[in-house]
């Protein structure tokens, strides 16, 4: 990758999807913390979730709540965001599920139910399709932009040598297809965006939570330094490397 991003890391405005928690509200502070964006947009899903997002006091900050499974929410959110500006420079999904009551990662064959593979899905993969749909008329103008969503190297199809988590996993390799697809008409629509997908390493989150005991700690990440980590990579993109999966050193991973 050739660093050829702009001395002013944080362009204008941003919407940050899944701002309610964990890396998508560490993405909200740390957009914040530079004076020379002008806006960000943040959205939740669930208000009990989103206390510590609602409580910032930034007057730059505006959220919506939103369900990225429902492409009316999505559309009246984007609506929203075009009554106050036609453009956005930064637009980050950071909505996933990889456990959720009775949801959780399959370790054999014998756990696969139909419903549950179709709510991995339907979260990790259809939501971040309609968004990259409804965002792209926001994402038409002359300056460079970036669509981010963080995926994860379980959703590698090269890199799998575990097996295991099949709905999480495979949820996860079709949203790195999506994107990669999508990058390649917006080259045609929107010359300037940039598309990635972005492995995050295991962060201290509530999605990790049950999953943390065999991390080493230099291997568990927190919010601050994997959203540092991550905006170093996106600072570092050019246009050729949209469309593709990116670890958060930096480095390519296998489809």
């Amino acid at each position: 990758m050739v660093n050829t991003a702009s001395p002013d890391r944080f362009l204008k405005t941003a919407l940050i999807v899944g701002g309610g928690q964990g890396i998508g509200l560490g993405f909200v502070r740390r957009l914040l913390a530079n004076n020379d964006l002008e806006r960000v947009y943040a959205t939740y899903r669930r208000l009990e979730s989103a206390t510590e997002l609602l409580a910032i006091a930034d007057s730059r900050l505006e959220c919506f709540q939103m369900d990225l499974t429902d492409e009316s929410q999505i559309a009246a959110v984007v609506h929203k965001i075009q009554a106050e500006t036609t453009t956005l420079y930064y637009v980050i999904n950071c909505v996933g599920v990889l456990h959720e009551g009775e949801l959780q990662p399959e370790k054999s064959l014998r756990q696969i139910d139909s419903d549950r593979l179709l709510r991995y899905f339907q979260v990790n993969s259809v939501g971040a399709m309609l968004l990259f749909k409804q965002v792209q008329p926001l994402l038409k103008h002359q300056n460079r932009s970036i669509l981010a969503t963080i995926s994860a190297k379980v959703g590698s199809i090269g890199d799998n040598q575990l097996g295991g988590w099949y709905g999480y996993r495979a949820s996860k390799a079709a949203l790195n297809m999506f994107i990669r697809t999508t990058a390649i008409e917006y080259k045609r629509t929107c010359p300037q965006a940039i598309l990635v997908a972005l492995h995050p390493g295991t962060t201290d989150t509530r999605l990790s939570l049950p999953f943390q005991r065999n991390v080493p700690p230099e291997k568990l990440f927190s919010v601050d330094r994997t959203v540092a980590q991550l905006l170093t990579v996106i600072d570092g993109l050019d246009p050729n490397d949209s469309g593709e999966f990116f670890s958060w050193d930096g480095s390519r991973l296998p489809w």
